[in-house]
Formats: structure tokens, sequence, C-alpha cells
């Protein structure tokens, strides 16, 4: 299921790089980046209409942190920022600035 929506993604926004794909969160469960959503939270994804189970294609009801990485040709891991609330993202100028570093 992911890979059918991450190559909607890559269509979409006409991204030129690959993009991680990590089936049932098994990189991120390595690297201690993946929360089970409590039951409440599960009834309030449902009532907006996230079937999680569906498009994770299990029935964990997990999700990794959000996060950036910027990882050089050579798999150097440049910057990482993580954040267990999901409102806070890096800024895309932020981003940019590294990227530029590279």
């Amino acid at each position: 299921m992911l890979q059918k929506y991450t190559g909607n993604l890559l269509r979409d926004l006409q991204l030129t790089f690959p993009l991680l794909l990590d089936p049932d969160n098994r990189l991120a469960k390595q690297f201690r980046m993946v929360f089970k959503l409590p039951e409440p939270l599960q009834k309030v994804y449902q009532g907006f209409g996230i079937d999680l189970e569906r498009f994770n294609g299990n029935d964990h009801w997990e999700l990794p942190l959000p996060g950036r990485f910027v990882i050089d040709r050579d798999g150097t891991v440049i910057n990482a920022d993580l954040h267990p609330d999901h409102t806070r993202r890096p800024e895309p100028e932020e981003t940019l600035e590294i990227l530029k570093k590279l």
C-alpha cells in the first residue's frame, strides 16, 4: 500500500529524489522512533476517516515520529530533526540552507 501512496506523492509533488519506504516501521523501530496511538486517539483518527490499518497494511496503530534527516551522498547523517509533537516541523528554509552547504 505504501508504494501506491508514495508513487502518487512523487508524481503530484514532482519530486526528483528518492523517498524511504519503511513498511511496518521496521527502520523507525530500530531507532526507537515509533509510537502506538492510544485507543482514544485511534477513535479520533477513525472519526476523521483516517484508516491507518488500511494505509499501513496492519492493525498495529503505530506511527513514526515526524522528522527530517539530511544524508549526504556518502551516507553520513548531516542533520536530524525529530519531535514527538507532529505540529512542530522543520521550516523548509532550514532544510534548504542545510542542503546548500552540502
